[in-house]
């Protein structure tokens, strides 16, 4: 298969999707069976709310454009290297988040095996179905595996970082990609409008702020007044009646409340002042800062822990409401995949 042939599979898939999301063939059998899929990997596991489903496959049916495909693209030579075998190990913390492991591997002409998550073993799968009817030279390129990995030449592996040390001895003799728990960050100074702190709401709740590039960490002056912040929250408050999400609040606020830990509370969102970034669910960490150079020192301690930073001060690179909305070549931890897939021989 030729690049266009690729992008022009691809952007066939974003057709679908966006048909799908924006209800235009909700009667074709595609429609059928991706209702069917939703409601089975939402059973499978129950983070992945169908809202939540159907908001990662709108963001997906947004990026396959053949003209997003081929700016991406553009800036590579993709042509001209020997044809890998590429494993990749993929997380499942939200829904589809291993799909541009996915893409990457196939667009730039490798063979994909991919190592499901027991969370997310059911949509990729299923988009895989889908491209290969659209294009069935991808049939032989594309293989998917709840357990061990047959022989590969290259490895993309997302883990905690406890399976990462594990993915970094297993995987030392492969060219490789290793990720590892990251999170993400805002930046406030108080000035923040209604609306931008309403759109951080977005950043910190969607996925339910499992994902890598969720806000679970706040900075901001000392002396702040949290009270804007609590009400610009509260757009968010229904986030309280799906099950799992009030378990782990009513959880990780007995266990502080036992520890006799002080907490600011709205009823559906624990803020707890903490040095660490990985927040648990239904919990925010904040911490104060009384100057730009104690702020800089602080980032810099923790460049290995942060994906993105929000906000629209000087550190900040990305705008208040659009850390869960990364373009293509927004790598994960920076590293860029579709570099290292040229590379790989």
């Amino acid at each position: 298969m030729t690049l266009e042939t690729r992008i022009e599979a691809f952007s066939n898939l974003g057709f679908s999707l966006q048909n799908y999301t924006d209800y235009k063939d909700s009667g074709s059998n595609f429609s059928q069976k991706l209702t069917n899929v939703i409601r089975q990997a939402e059973l499978q596991n129950a983070w992945f709310s169908q809202d939540q489903i159907h908001s990662a496959l709108q963001e997906w049916a947004k990026a396959l454009t053949r003209e997003n495909l081929s700016n991406w693209l553009k800036a590579y030579k993709t042509e001209g290297f020997t044809k890998q075998r590429v494993a990749v190990v993929m997380a499942g913390n939200i829904p589809l988040v291993g799909f541009h492991d996915f893409l990457s591997v196939l667009i730039t002409g490798h063979d994909f095996i991919g190592k499901l998550s027991s969370n997310d073993s059911i949509l990729i799968p299923f988009l895989a179905e889908e491209l290969i009817n659209i294009q069935p030279e991808f049939k032989s390129k594309i293989q998917f595996t709840k357990d061990r990995l047959p022989d590969f030449d290259a490895v993309i592996a997302t883990g905690s970082n406890n399976t990462a040390r594990y993915f970094e001895y297993y995987f030392k003799d492969k060219p490789h990609i290793i990720r590892k728990n990251r999170n993400s960050a805002v930046i406030l100074d108080g000035t923040e409008s209604k609306e931008e702190l309403e759109n951080l709401g977005d950043d910190i709740f969607k996925y339910f702020g499992m994902g890598c590039r969720n806000v679970s960490k706040l900075f901001v002056p000392e002396g702040y007044d949290f009270d804007s912040f609590f009400k610009a929250m509260f757009n968010y408050k229904d986030i309280i009646n799906h099950h799992k999400y009030a378990n782990n609040y009513d959880y990780n606020k007995a266990v502080y409340l036992m520890s006799s830990v002080k907490l600011l509370d709205n009823g559906f969102l624990l803020l707890k002042k903490d040095l660490q970034f990985s927040s648990p669910i239904g919990v925010l960490f904040y911490e104060t800062y009384s100057d730009e150079s104690q702020l800089a020192q602080r980032l810099k301690e923790e460049t290995e822990n942060i994906q993105c930073i929000v906000g629209r001060h000087k550190y900040s690179h990305i705008d208040f409401g659009q850390a869960q909305y990364p373009k293509l070549s927004d790598y994960a931890d920076g590293v860029d995949t579709i570099n290292f897939l040229i590379q790989t021989n």
